[in-house]
């Protein structure tokens, strides 16, 4: 194995073991998150666009407040549709899109980290219970090797999580081999404005809480086209990294005392909506 995949190898072994105690610390109810803790969760997630009926249909412990955005919602779902889930944790964007395109269509959802797949599934049996869906399905694997086949699905979705990838050129390829002919992509990432300090870059707790891990919005542009997607957009957002303050995150909090004086945390990292499509 060469120095560079040896280098992405740490990256996900971090990432995955970052994760895996973030959902046995849920299970333990310790009350930590992420991005925020479990007794604000749903708070924070109407914040950035979920409703109050979609967080009331989930099962307990879905929502653990690692998401940046909506992309469900960015998505314009149908009924039908068949979506995929990059990095999907305790399967909170699986079952509100799963709502959404009903029994004849189905969501997969993929993670690479055992524990969280483990709370995906127990929960997948309430909500199927809860809503009489069984149209999920959660598989373990990397963002970077789905396995899902080639141009089997509608939609791609995925909440903060690209950001984490130590070769998010490959997932970018992925998503369009994964989709179908005129298929399309809703993403919400967290991305630079400009380039972070070195010691941000270098910690883990950052590379965890989505940040360390980000790229400048020019460079996930770049990445896109070179994948083959178009009618790309991209939206900045910086009241996303704003709510963490809100919501007195302690993760957010540690990563925010390495900004240098006089700036903030959104001056450096804002959530990024990302659309594009496969071509015909």
């Amino acid at each position: 194995m060469s120095n560079t995949e040896m280098d992405k190898e740490n990256v996900r072994a971090k990432v995955r073991e970052g994760y895996a105690q973030i959902a046995r610390a849920v299970d333990s109810s310790c009350g930590c998150g992420c991005c925020g803790s479990t007794q604000t969760s749903d708070g924070f997630a109407e914040s950035i666009g979920y409703s109050a009926q979609e967080l009331a249909a989930l099962p307990e412990g879905a929502n653990m407040a690692l998401s940046c955005g909506n992309p469900t919602a960015m998505s314009s779902l149908k009924p039908g549709e068949i979506v995929l889930d990059l990095g999907c944790g305790g399967g909170f964007d699986v079952f509100i899109a799963a709502g959404k395109v009903g029994q004849q269509g189905r969501v997969i959802g993929v993670d690479m980290t055992a524990e969280m797949l483990a709370k995906a599934r127990a929960n997948a049996d309430v909500f199927s219970a809860r809503t009489g869906l069984n149209n999920v399905e959660f598989r373990l694997g990397e963002i970077e090797h789905l396995p899902v086949a080639d141009a089997g699905v509608d939609v791609v979705i995925s909440n903060c999580v690209i950001n984490l990838s130590p070769d998010k050129p490959q997932v970018w390829r992925e998503a369009a081999r994964v989709l179908k002919p005129g298929g399309r992509v809703a993403v919400s990432d967290l991305a630079l404005l400009r380039p972070l300090p070195e010691a941000i870059k270098k910690s883990v707790t950052a590379l965890v809480g989505c940040v360390a891990g980000a790229v400048l919005v020019s460079e996930t542009e770049g990445m896109l086209r070179d994948a083959g997607f178009e009618d790309i957009e991209l939206e900045k957002h910086a009241d996303y990294i704003d709510a963490h303050d809100k919501f007195q995150d302690p993760l957010y909090s540690e990563i925010a005392a390495e900004i240098p004086a006089g700036m903030k945390m959104s001056d450096y990292v804002v959530s990024l909506y990302v659309t594009a499509l496969k071509p015909e």
